[in-house]
């Protein structure tokens, strides 16, 4: 009997051992190779297609939906062709606006990892790009969440309340408040 048990626990040791040479060493193990180190293949991608990216979140789930949003639902708001041409609209100036920004912030992730990488960077340059690039985040969200303070004034309150049915969130959670409809 001893001689299994020494069996299995050289088994185990060697099991524990083996499995920790493979585990990572960090969280962000991987992410070394990506072309902005800073931004996944999805954001970079989210980020030229104009897409929220969870930036208008406070807007969304305190009532007051998105133009994209809006428009994938028109049929099941009982949109009005008015409505819909107001709404599309919208959501054209809000990606002509989005879309230069997330260019412009994909562009200075990529500085900034440059300048890391090649180990020019100084506390001036990171002082002035990090600064730039909050700057750029700031006019990003502000741009989506604009665009949904708009829609909302497209849409009736009913229809602000079934946009929150629709979407699944709670009557909690603020759908309905502030709403200021210009029919």
């Amino acid at each position: 009997m001893p001689r299994v048990t020494l069996a299995l626990i050289a088994f185990l040791a060697a099991v524990g051992s083996a499995h920790a040479q493979h585990a990572p060493a960090s969280p962000y193990a991987g992410l070394e190779q990506r072309t902005v180190k800073a931004l996944s293949d999805q954001q970079i991608a989210d980020l030229r297609a104009g897409r929220g990216m969870g930036l208008a979140l406070p807007a969304e789930l305190n009532g007051y939906p998105g133009p994209v949003h809006v428009l994938e639902l028109g049929d099941q708001l009982r949109l009005t062709e008015d409505q819909r041409t107001r709404v599309q609209e919208l959501h054209a100036a809000m990606q002509a606006e989005a879309i230069p920004l997330g260019e412009r912030l994909i562009t200075q992730e990529t500085d900034l990892d440059r300048q890391f990488a090649t180990k020019a960077v100084t506390p001036v340059s990171l002082q002035s790009t990090t600064a730039e690039i909050g700057a750029t985040q700031a006019a990003l969200r502000l741009a989506h969440l604009r665009y949904h303070l708009s829609t909302l004034n497209v849409l009736t309150p009913e229809q602000g309340r079934r946009y929150g049915e629709l979407r699944g969130y709670q009557a909690s959670g603020g759908h309905g408040h502030g709403h200021k409809g210009r029919h």
